[in-house]
């Protein structure tokens, strides 16, 4: 088995939560400040590795001391990092977490190098040649924040994966005022797994109805809809059946990386061959663990301790 991560790669500064926002000219004092692995392609490859999960990363860096922190930070065993894109000149993508208790978090952040990344020949001749894993999951995270991508270059891609084995994933970012289904358009119908939140499907569809953004997204040709509504659990839809599966409990800290958590649980579960309740129940799980602290991949479960967790507790499904 195996996982090509392709996607956003970000440096994250997040500080621990603070009372409120500073005024002008004012300094607000936090109990620590972190410099932390961020982005979906990134964070989800971390979280596989942590779970025994060979995996292969792409994306794009520049050439500064940010980027040389994100190529240490995924350079650890169980990642392969020989397809990271170097642009010299450019920063890489970097968001500053500005976290208030009881309050949602607060970002500023550039995009960077991410939007210079494209997929080369050398990825090409990657999914063509991988034809022999039993099971390969091809992993796209950030669309919206990777304008290089914006292409048919990127519907060939992912046709080309298709052809090969691959199964697809898909997740993205919402960055701005962007034309956000003329892009995500053309690229439905190459993808296995969608896997918006609520929030982002409604800023996509126009749609404020879950329901009504999966059925557009559906029609327009995904295979299997996930979309996640915090702690409303997630609804899928799919050509077979639609249910909605609940959430596990957790000590809630901070909500970054959780939705990369979940995508990662979601894809180790299937390579490891698991039907479709059971993925959910490991991307649940992940996510779980991941709310528990600032960082977005800090506390996300290792393999011992995600099958620790399943087999004491439960998930709750339910048809809709």
């Amino acid at each position: 088995m195996t996982c090509l991560c392709c996607g956003i790669l970000f440096a994250d500064i997040a500080c621990y939560p603070i009372n409120h926002l500073p005024d002008e000219g004012e300094l607000v004092t936090t109990d620590k400040i972190e410099l932390n692995l961020g982005g979906c392609a990134s964070n989800v490859a971390f979280d596989l590795a942590r779970l025994g999960v060979p995996v292969t990363l792409a994306g794009g860096v520049g050439d500064d001391a940010l980027s040389e922190f994100i190529v240490r930070a995924v350079s650890v065993p169980g990642i392969e990092t020989k397809f990271l894109q170097q642009f010299p000149g450019n920063c890489p993508g970097t968001a500053m977490y500005i976290n208030v208790h009881d309050q949602d978090r607060r970002f500023i952040g550039t995009t960077g190098a991410n939007d210079l990344f494209t997929f080369n020949d050398d990825l090409f001749n990657y999914i063509k040649e991988s034809q022999h894993s039993a099971k390969k999951v091809l992993y796209l995270g950030g669309i919206f924040m990777l304008r290089g991508l914006e292409n048919e270059r990127t519907v060939e891609f992912l046709d080309v994966a298709r052809k090969h084995g691959w199964t697809t994933v898909l997740d993205v970012i919402l960055n701005g005022h962007r034309p956000y289904w003329e892009i995500l358009e053309p690229i439905l119908p190459y993808v296995d797994i969608f896997m918006p939140n609520e929030h982002e499907g409604e800023k996509i569809t126009n749609y404020r109805d879950p329901y009504d953004q999966a059925k557009m997204f559906l029609d327009a040709g995904a295979s299997t809809v996930l979309i996640t509504q915090g702690e409303g659990g997630t609804l899928c839809f799919g050509v077979e059946e639609q249910f909605r599966a609940g959430i596990y409990p957790t000590n809630y800290v901070n909500g970054s990386g959780a939705g990369d958590a979940f995508c990662a649980g979601l894809i180790a579960a299937l390579l490891e061959g698991l039907n479709f309740h059971d993925a959910l129940r490991w991307g649940s799980a992940l996510g779980a663990s991941c709310v528990r602290g600032v960082s977005t991949t800090g506390t996300v479960f290792n393999r011992k301790e995600l099958l620790d967790f399943l087999n004491e507790h439960s998930l709750v499904f339910e048809n809709i």
